[in-house]
């Protein structure tokens, strides 16, 4: 049966970001109330108050993880727009990349993979469509760096390849932390696609 949420409290606040720090660092497979509580100094009887229960609790967790990811995401809008303009994808792609590879972001991303992974083994738990609204919040911010003339088969088939590579590459450098080779291989997809990128869908007549 559901339960009525709760307003958040301060206290609850607190601990959610007590408890994000701590999977960050741990992770959320296998996490276990006790240990969590004691590093948290909490307990697990105040845990299961303030979140209902242990899904109520990692669902708040995934949820403060998406709110990093959008804040991210309005950022790299911004870099973007300074870097280049509305329509240049590989601006967009290049500075998500430089943040994606920066060493502080990592643990913060092993903990989207992992959430990532969860959601498309267990689509019925508390990971329930968090795969899917990041490849949708991902597929948005690189829509808007695109051509406005594209068609839209075009648009969602260059923004989805783009998408692909980054996750790609991004698996790679955190299983390997050859930073220098992955770079290159995304600066060297860059230079294969900006062509594309910057040529207008219908040749002018001195094309």
């Amino acid at each position: 049966m559901s339960q009525t949420a709760r307003p958040a409290s301060a206290r609850q606040q607190e601990l959610l970001e007590r408890a994000y720090v701590y999977v960050l660092d741990q992770g959320l497979a296998g996490l276990s109330l006790r240990p969590l509580a004691t590093a948290i100094g909490s307990s697990p009887r105040v845990l299961l108050f303030l979140f209902g229960s242990k899904e109520g609790l990692t669902k708040a967790l995934l949820a403060r993880a998406r709110s990093d990811e959008l804040e991210f995401l309005a950022r790299t809008r911004a870099l973007a727009q300074d870097v280049g303009e509305r329509g240049d994808l590989t601006a967009a792609v290049r500075a998500t990349w430089q943040w994606l590879s920066a060493e502080p972001t990592r643990p913060l991303l092993k903990l989207w993979f992992e959430a990532y992974a969860h959601s498309l083994i267990e689509p019925e738990g508390p990971w329930a469509d968090f795969a899917r609204q990041t490849v949708e919040d991902w597929l948005e911010l690189l829509a808007e760096a695109q051509f406005p003339d594209l068609t839209t088969a075009t648009a969602t088939a260059e923004r989805t390849l783009a998408l692909a590579v980054l996750r790609g590459a991004l698996l790679d450098l955190l299983a390997t932390g050859d930073l220098a080779r992955v770079s290159a291989a995304i600066e060297h997809y860059l230079r294969l696609v900006a062509p594309r990128q910057h040529q207008p869908s219908t040749p002018g007549p001195d094309s």
